[in-house]
């Protein structure tokens, strides 16, 4: 049986739970539930701490995991990413005291950072040959410089309205761009059941970024039809009863859905739909 370590509470937690229900697998109705057995697909999910997910994953007692590549990457541990997720994106950077004359991450030679993330800090500015004091602390860390336990901080900024109301600023490069991913130990071998898993969840996203688009045509222009719609492979192509036209059906990004329908319609185009796709194996 699939042992997979999933994320108990935080902002990974709803959207896993939404992306594994659309993959097919149980999920639990009480969040008070540390443990959810799926005899049907044979799988057994673990509910954890998002950020001790990477450990347990990496030690090998679980087959895979979902997890925040932030929290995959601070943890050292002996895991690795094998699929990327696309939910839960933020963005890892430094942040000092309005005037302080810090503009970038070689600027932070001899200072004291605070975060929450401390094996990411340390490996950041081991890659850029930087020395620095890196101070850990659970929860919010917008305080530590007004308290004189930092000069800076590093730390996940979404809309940085936080650090603005602590009177910090962001500088310098991104240390790290993030967003949910899936992972298993480094060094494991072939497995069917987590390769059936990946490409459940490899559907979803599929399914997620595509639609289905149907159209009818004249045969004469297909080949500029099809120029628009070029599908993933080939898109279907097949005669209608009345003579001369053609219903053609591909796959494409839902984001360009309303512009591709507007230029189908500009080179003759009619009786366009779009469907949703639920799941789907490519």
């Amino acid at each position: 049986m699939l042992r997979i370590a999933v994320p108990n509470k935080g902002s990974l937690s709803g959207p896993a739970a939404e992306m594994l229900h659309e993959a097919g697998y149980r999920q639990r109705k009480d969040p008070k539930e540390l443990v959810l057995v799926d005899p049907n697909n044979e799988v057994e999910f673990f509910f954890l701490r998002p950020r001790d997910i990477a450990v347990y994953v990496g030690s090998g007692r679980l087959d895979v995991g979902i997890t925040g590549r932030d929290l995959l990457l601070d943890s050292h541990s002996n895991a690795e990413e094998v699929l990327a997720l696309g939910f839960a994106g933020s963005t890892f950077r430094f942040a000092r005291p309005e005037g302080v004359d810090v503009q970038d991450v070689k600027g932070l030679e001899g200072l004291r950072i605070a975060t929450s993330y401390t094996g990411l800090v340390e490996q950041h500015l081991a890659d850029h040959g930087v020395k620095a004091t890196v101070t850990k602390l659970d929860g919010a860390v917008e305080t530590a410089v007004q308290l004189g336990v930092a000069d800076v901080i590093a730390d996940v900024v979404e809309t940085g309205t936080s650090l603005r109301n602590a009177g910090l600023e962001v500088f310098g490069d991104p240390i790290l761009i993030s967003d949910a991913v899936v992972i298993r130990p480094k060094g494991a071998g072939e497995d069917a059941g987590v390769d059936q898993f990946l490409r459940r969840l490899q559907g979803v996203l599929v399914a997620r970024r595509y639609v289905l688009m149907d159209y009818d045509i004249r045969a004469e222009k297909v080949g500029a039809a099809v120029a628009l719609t070029p599908g993933l492979e080939s898109p279907t192509v097949s005669p209608l009863h009345t003579e001369g036209w053609v219903a053609v059906r591909a796959m494409v990004l839902r984001k360009e859905a309303q512009r591709i329908m507007d230029d189908l319609w500009s080179i003759g185009a009619r009786a366009i739909l779009v469907t949703n796709i639920h799941a789907c194996r490519l």
